[in-house]
């Protein structure tokens, strides 16, 4: 027995991270509540639990998601299961005491529904002496903003995965300021370094959810006086050329216009399934809607991403990742007179041909 129990004390964060991994990848809800208790009572801290098994897993779900490894259905199976492992961790710590530190509210904007990163922050805040409302995915903004006014939070944490939804989480920044709510913003979208935090007026950036806690504790999060602040577009001057709002407003028909130009120029569209062809007209609507993004905050580097990511999933799975650059051939077609548009899409070609060259090199090493 004595040796059992020196085995568990003495294994590290990261060997639980790898049993946890495992059980997520064989859907094992039972296995994977279990673990985490067991990681709890062999020595770890909550907040190890939550940031150095739980989340580092659930990283790695993602990316098997986007090698092909793992289904859609299989990834949400683990999504989920991981949700549950957070509650587990929530109940082992049920008789804490209540939160002294201050108020926070922490809430997905509106479309965004990766909720478990804004959870982790949620619930390391709560471990960490601050009273939580967590609010959860896809918070309408009105709803939100009645919360605020209801409950009067020190601050309101956003949380962000998807860059398409950077002009709405920039219209709940402000709307949240107006209020008079300081807001502190995370996720993805927002860029490794916060760049389009600071370009949207945000009052503050955290990379994860522990430089969310320090920033919260070394210093007070507040939204400083601008006399501009009813502006929600102070900052983006370029937007006065209307290519945003005019993309945003034919959206639909440039993804039909590009849906009918791939099909002439790529005649084995012409044989797909009807699954196939409605996964090609997700895959259209998502090249525009990173465009229309990368348009609203004047970045390139928004599409360029996505489409290099995007190149990677597609050459994991054995698609040929050129037709990015016919899809993007075919709507500059349809923009001569965009010249933003144009030359954001230029930058992205560039983007997708140093994947794919990056991936037959990987290719080449492999067969090697």
């Amino acid at each position: 027995m004595t040796g059992q129990l020196h085995a568990v004390d003495t294994r590290t964060p990261a060997d639980w991270c790898e049993d946890f991994f495992a059980a997520l990848a064989d859907m094992d809800e039972y296995l994977a509540t279990e673990l985490v208790g067991r990681a709890l009572d062999g020595g770890l801290s909550p907040q190890q639990v939550l940031l150095q098994v739980i989340a580092p897993a659930q990283a790695k779900v993602g990316a098997e998601w986007a090698g092909g490894r793992f289904t859609v259905a299989r990834e949400h199976a683990a999504t989920a299961i991981s949700d549950r492992a957070v509650a587990a961790v929530t109940r082992h710590r049920v008789n804490r005491a209540p939160g002294t530190r201050g108020r926070v509210t922490v809430a997905c904007v509106d479309g965004e529904w990766h909720a478990l990163p804004a959870r982790l922050v949620a619930e390391t805040l709560g471990l960490r002496g601050w009273q939580v409302d967590f609010l959860g995915a896809h918070v309408p903004t009105p709803h939100l903003i009645a919360h605020l006014h209801a409950t009067g939070p020190d601050v309101v944490a956003l949380s962000c995965s998807l860059a398409t939804r950077l002009p709405t989480a920039h219209a709940t920044i402000t709307a949240c300021q107006a209020a008079g709510i300081p807001v502190l913003v995370g996720g993805a979208a927002f860029g490794p370094d916060g760049r389009y935090a600071r370009l949207l007026g945000a009052d503050a950036w955290a990379r994860d959810a522990d430089s969310a806690v320090a920033r919260l504790e070394e210093q007070p999060v507040v939204t400083p006086v601008h006399p501009e602040l009813g502006d929600p577009f102070t900052g983006l001057p370029h937007l006065i050329d209307q290519e945003y709002t005019l993309l945003s407003r034919n959206r639909r028909q440039l993804v039909e216009q590009a849906m009918t130009g791939l099909e002439a120029r790529l005649p084995v569209m012409r044989t797909y399934s009807d699954r196939q062809h409605e996964r090609t007209h997700e895959d259209v609507g998502h090249i525009v809607d990173f465009l229309i993004t990368a348009l609203y905050v004047d970045q390139a580097q928004v599409l360029a991403d996505f489409l290099a990511w995007t190149s990677d999933i597609l050459d994991a799975r054995n698609v040929p990742s050129r037709s990015l650059l016919t899809a993007l051939d075919i709507i500059a077609d349809q923009l001569p007179d965009f010249p933003r548009t144009l030359a954001i899409i230029d930058t992205s070609r560039s983007a997708v041909a140093t994947a794919s060259t990056t991936a037959r090199g990987r290719t080449t090493e492999d067969n090697v």
